[in-house]
């Protein structure tokens, strides 16, 4: 499960465990699911960032010694998702664009790192990037998040118990 520091951003409180945290089976962060990533953010909520430390094997390979570019979408997903938590919200991505700038390869130390833009009203608007530890950016990302009704999300917590 992620690790939320706890310096909330300014106004909003700490928040409640989301559907994805009490369940524990997204496939990026799932600590319930043995065939996720099972990743591992800080959040630093004034720098407006979510970071995790990845090293993939060749189970999440594309190309020899290379990771799948679905893969790295689902990177780039899962690190910009986790900049909703801050806020208080469960939002859901709407678009998603990701950019391969080099060739990301498996076995090796990579940082994944998200970043907050801004909010207009639900949306939320987040960039990420996946990088090796010299800086050397690999692939970048964009995506938008809807942040949902808190009425479906306890209709959905109840239909899941």
């Amino acid at each position: 499960m992620s690790e939320v520091q706890t310096n909330p951003l300014p106004g909003q409180p700490e928040h409640p465990p989301t559907i994805d945290e009490q369940a524990g089976h997204c496939f990026g962060c799932g600590p319930g699911n043995p065939q996720g990533l099972q990743l591992t953010f800080i959040l630093d909520n004034e720098a407006h960032t979510a970071t995790a430390q990845v090293n993939l094997t060749r189970l999440h390979e594309g190309a020899p010694g290379y990771i799948h570019g679905g893969i790295i979408a689902t990177l780039m997903d899962e690190a910009m998702s986790k900049l909703n938590r801050p806020f208080g919200v469960l939002a859901m991505t709407r678009h998603l664009e990701v950019d391969y700038l080099r060739p990301s390869p498996v076995g090796q130390d990579l940082i994944l790192t998200g970043r907050h833009l801004r909010r207009d009203g639900r949306k939320f608007f987040h960039q990420a990037e996946l990088a090796m530890p010299d800086g050397t950016v690999l692939a970048t990302g964009k995506g938008l998040f809807i942040a949902l009704d808190p009425k479906l999300v306890e209709r959905a917590l109840r239909s899941v118990d």
